[in-house]
């Protein structure tokens, strides 16, 4: 029997030569994979024709949006996931749900390997391979481009002597990824950190410099699911949608970051995420008012962990998995609203309200009606201070003999 090689296929140059690039490598037949991540661009179905018309046996299309949105964005949310504290995870959270769908599919299609379109200096090659290693150990994988010298110099040849149906002339100075939760834009001039983003690297926002009026809105969530905006119930993929369209028109969510990658370089990436940056944003302001200190602090470096797993591509990951537990534990009383403006690039938290609110009007004012016992203070600062003045008297005592 023919063996099989499940390829996750995005319909562009590369991963349409990579079909028959394999199959002449190899000997194996190749069932190409696209899953909808809320990438937009072409339509899913043509996507699927034309792998078919580059050689692949099969054609396999995946409508993960609301997977995507509900099984990993979300998490993320909860999270607040801000690698280096400020990117949003964009890339690394499509990775694992490809990764699901690629493994299904080899099993449906009864193949051996799984093949994507990396190269060796990046990260998603490890959050491929690591993620199918861990669903499914007895897979092995295969990267053309970083494997079977798959340049795209080769590519263009390929396609062009084979007459696929791909375009080979089309020049793009950068490299793109994209889905509902962000778009991540690298390579050509960018590459130069010195050299400003121009305004063609930009799609899913517009110049923050020439804004329209500015937009409010409400937030509301329960249990930290975002489920309504100004009252209208909406699923979490909605939620990003209508965030990624008011927040994008005023230009929040421009982040341009020299990143450390997981390979070990640093990397300049341009990313745009209106939508989610608006969401963690208020999310974060909505933590602040219904969870309690010591967990809140303690949250925040599960936070930090928890990205840089899935940043280095374990999302599947024992420690990850842990995490998650904590993380859902910690949004049982997250619930209320959060009042917001969107201007000018920004998103800035104007109101907060819930009725799981740890915050006392009574215990917070300076005015009268004020019910803090401040006769009490004295002593707690003296019991607070006792270990550092107890070691300065000793640091005094040895120094002077």
């Amino acid at each position: 029997m023919t063996d099989r090689v499940v390829l996750a296929y995005s319909g562009g140059l590369d991963t349409s030569v990579a079909i028959g690039w394999i199959a002449e490598r190899t000997g194996a037949e190749v069932v190409a994979v696209a899953v909808d991540v809320g990438q937009g661009g072409e339509d899913l179905e043509t996507i699927r024709q034309r792998a078919l018309a580059c050689g692949a046996v099969e054609a396999y299309v995946a409508d993960a949006r609301d997977e995507f949105a509900e099984q990993y964005c979300l998490p993320a949310l909860k999270s607040n996931a801000l690698y280096m504290e400020r990117y949003p995870l964009v890339s690394a959270l499509s990775r694992p749900v490809i990764v699901k769908h690629l493994v299904a599919a080899a099993r449906e299609h009864d193949a051996s390997v799984v093949a994507h379109g990396c190269t060796g200096k990046g990260n998603d090659q490890v959050r491929f391979e690591v993620g199918i290693q861990a669903l499914a150990p007895d897979l092995s994988c295969i990267a053309p481009v970083r494997d079977l010298a798959l340049t795209r110099d080769k590519a263009i040849e390929f396609a062009e002597a084979h007459k696929l149906p791909i375009e080979t002339t089309k020049k793009n100075p950068f490299s793109i990824d994209q889905n509902v939760w962000g778009r991540a834009v690298e390579t050509g001039f960018l590459e130069d950190i010195w050299n400003a983003p121009t305004k063609d690297v930009y799609s899913y926002t517009d110049d923050p410099t020439h804004p329209p009026v500015e937009d409010e809105l409400v937030i509301t969530f329960d249990k930290g699911v975002p489920v309504a905006i100004d009252g209208e119930p909406v699923t979490m993929l909605e939620a990003i949608v209508e965030m990624n369209r008011r927040a994008g028109r005023q230009g929040v969510g421009r982040i341009d970051l020299v990143e450390d990658r997981l390979v070990g370089i640093k990397s300049r990436e341009v990313y745009e995420a209106p939508g989610a940056i608006a969401l963690i944003t208020a999310h974060q302001e909505l933590e602040n008012v219904t969870i309690e200190r010591d967990l809140a602090r303690f949250k925040r470096q599960v936070e930090q962990r928890w990205t840089e797993l899935v940043y280095d591509g374990l999302w599947f990951s024992p420690l990850k998995r842990a995490l998650d537990s904590f993380i859902a534990d910690s949004q049982q009383h997250v619930s209320g609203d959060i009042r917001m403006i969107l201007h000018g690039g920004r998103a800035v938290v104007t109101g907060r309200r819930s009725n799981e609110s740890l915050y006392d009007f009574a215990m917070a004012t300076y005015d009268s009606g004020d019910m803090f016992d401040q006769s009490l203070a004295k002593g707690f600062v003296d019991l607070w201070g006792l270990p550092s003045k107890m070691a300065s008297a000793r640091d005094l005592r040895v120094a002077n003999g």
